[in-house]
């Protein structure tokens, strides 16, 4: 198994380079996107290829919905307390489409389409493929580095961005009240306290919380990972525009590492364009700590 520190490192060689080449950049964006995709169908072959997978479903799926009713509940609760002590108001977006949101929640069903088809694969056409899991760590890789690039080149000053109060509490808020709720967890879910805190430092990072997690703990927990924050997500797509005019730092909090990209427009639509700075504060925290931590923590098992 290559360590889960090795594997971040792409990811700060890739924030160390800066590019203003717009053509370049457009090509890295592209090339994510199907990474990701291509990422999420090589954990479902893993998935369709594991042994006993049929068997273990009900268990994983059991796990599944301990850590997004914990997490849920406890991260809604810290980002309550947030709001109460700082407090955030916003004027609604008027506007807002039925279709926008529509297109955005059948969006969040794609990588969930992605690892079904990799599931499917592995369990009834292709044979056993040992060097799935290595193709899934390189790629991961290479992953991070485009990521790592993209951060970096987002126009967005990383001190500007830890100056924003509100993104900077809300980010904290759901990182402490995830790895608090991580520590309960383990005995629940029966593995090893520091295996559990990865698993809550995922934020809504499907793609990577799903390969980093199965890597290092197998696929199976890899699909545990992947359903967890892909929930998240399609929860959060939800629950946006049903709390944010009276609560806009919960649904900008609950939205986790996605709120600087995919719960975005959702998050500008229903909330305005006084939510867009936070949400992109948040979201950018969020996503720069979740890989480091979860590489953190699975190091120590």
């Amino acid at each position: 198994m290559l360590d889960a520190l090795i594997i971040l490192a792409p990811l700060f060689l890739g924030f160390a380079l800066a590019l203003d080449n717009r053509t370049v950049m457009t090509v890295i964006h592209y090339a994510v996107e199907g990474l990701v995709y291509f990422i999420l169908a090589l954990l479902g072959l893993g998935l369709g290829q594991m042994e006993g997978l049929w068997q273990q479903l009900a268990t994983m799926l059991g796990q599944v919905a301990i850590l997004v009713v914990a997490l849920g509940l406890a991260n809604l609760a810290a980002l309550w307390l947030w709001q109460r002590w700082q407090p955030m108001t916003v004027v609604a977006a008027e506007g807002a489409t039925e279709t926008s949101y529509r297109r955005l929640f059948l969006a969040a069903l794609k990588p969930l389409s992605a690892v079904l088809v990799g599931v499917a694969a592995g369990a009834w056409l292709l044979p056993a493929l040992p060097w799935v899991e290595d193709l899934a760590t390189w790629s991961l890789m290479l992953l991070l580095l485009l990521i790592g690039v993209q951060l970096r080149n987002a126009g967005l000053s990383l001190r500007k961005l830890l100056m924003n109060r509100q993104g900077l509490g809300i980010a904290l808020a759901v990182v402490i009240s995830s790895l608090l709720i991580g520590l309960l967890l383990g005995p629940l879910l029966s593995i090893p306290w520091h295996d559990a805190l990865a698993l809550a430092s995922g934020f809504g990072w499907y793609s990577l919380s799903g390969i980093v997690v199965g890597d290092a703990l197998g696929p199976a927990w890899g699909g545990v990972a992947f359903l967890n924050d892909v929930l998240r997500e399609i929860i959060a797509l939800a629950l946006i525009p049903l709390v944010i005019g009276r609560h806009p730092a919960l649904a900008i909090g609950y939205g986790g590492a996605t709120a600087m990209d995919f719960t975005l427009p959702i998050i500008r639509s229903s909330g305005g364009l006084a939510c867009v700075p936070v949400a992109i504060a948040s979201g950018f925290i969020l996503s720069f700590l979740s890989p480091i931590l979860m590489g953190l923590f699975l190091s120590l098992g």
